[in-house]
């Protein structure tokens, strides 16, 4: 099967071309995609060649793991025509599929799959990010935030999912004037007007490098700060202030099954809503500028791609 598929022939290089698909095995499902999401992080690090180096990394590659998609051959515990979430794919024989959902048809294991059961089409697409602020801030270990840095989709999110829990209304501090908006039950500030310096919970979405020795001295003592964005330059801090406080720094890693489900849940109970937070929408056919303009406009808070009129 051959399928139209996002293609990165190289950092900076994108198009929209047909590539070769494996043959679907008994458990796996295929897939359409009607909606896919663009990550303003780990994919910009892959435009840019920046990303650090994975199992399976390498280009010619599909990026993209945040695909609404229906399917049109079904497995086990799914039916011809049910909307899923696709978290990515690794189908395909002619390039390489880390990530991998950023194609017109895919095909996956069914377990990987995820049914999407009352969420909006394209809303599903922010089902992965939702998981992970989810687990930034409610999995093990963790704890709601009072302060949130960056307010972009992940800030948005995290922010969104800690007044879903019952939590305080967080702080949230943003460096440019253009995202300072679009805040829900929440304020959001300038850097230089948060003068707090007794924060409990410090949660990071920015992934922006240096940060640390502007976060550790906003800590109370034995306060923690979680690293909820993707780094990929060395994160260093100047030692006494961190001594001075006990300070702990936590990372928030990949999200799980549970994550996904109990964010699921907050919107089917109406506590989450995921509206408002897709900003911009491209036809699919138009790939190449979507990405250019989603790495690169501080306006775009979330770019979804439109594959419905692609065959």
């Amino acid at each position: 099967m051959e399928t139209v598929a996002v293609v990165l022939e190289k950092p900076g290089q994108l198009a929209l071309r047909a590539v070769t698909l494996q043959e679907p095995a008994a458990n796996d499902l295929v897939v359409d995609a009607v909606w896919s999401g663009i990550s303003s992080g780990t994919e910009r690090l892959l435009w840019a060649g920046r990303m650090p180096s994975f199992p399976g990394m390498g280009y010619p590659l599909v990026p993209g793991y945040e695909t609404v998609a229906r399917v049109s051959q079904a497995a086990d515990g799914f039916a011809e025509g049910d909307l899923v979430f696709v978290p990515g794919a690794n189908c395909y024989k002619d390039v390489k599929g880390l990530f991998g959902g950023a194609a017109k048809r895919i095909v996956l294991p069914a377990a990987r799959a995820v049914k999407l059961d009352g969420i909006a089409g394209e809303e599903g697409i922010l089902i992965a990010l939702a998981a992970t602020a989810h687990h930034a801030v409610a999995s093990e270990g963790a704890s709601l935030p009072q302060l949130i840095v960056g307010h972009g989709l992940l800030g948005r999110l995290i922010a969104r999912i800690t007044l879903a829990l019952g939590g305080a209304a967080p702080t949230v501090i943003e460096t440019q004037a253009a995202r300072h908006d679009g805040a829900a039950g929440y304020a959001v500030v300038s850097p230089e007007q948060d003068t707090r310096r007794d924060y409990a919970t410090i949660c990071d979405a920015s992934g922006a490098p240096g940060l640390l020795d502007t976060l550790i001295p906003k800590l109370a003592k034995r306060g923690e700060i979680t690293l909820a964005g993707f780094y990929e330059d060395a994160l260093s801090f100047t030692f006494p202030p961190a001594f001075m406080r006990e300070a702990k720094i936590r990372i928030a890693a990949e999200f799980t099954k549970a994550d996904m489900e109990a964010v699921k849940a907050l919107v089917a109970n109406g506590s989450l809503s995921l509206s408002g937070l897709i900003s911009h929408h491209a036809a699919a056919s138009t790939a190449a500028e979507a990405y250019e303009q989603a790495f690169t406009d501080p306006n775009c808070i979330k770019m979804a791609l439109d594959w419905s009129a692609l065959a």
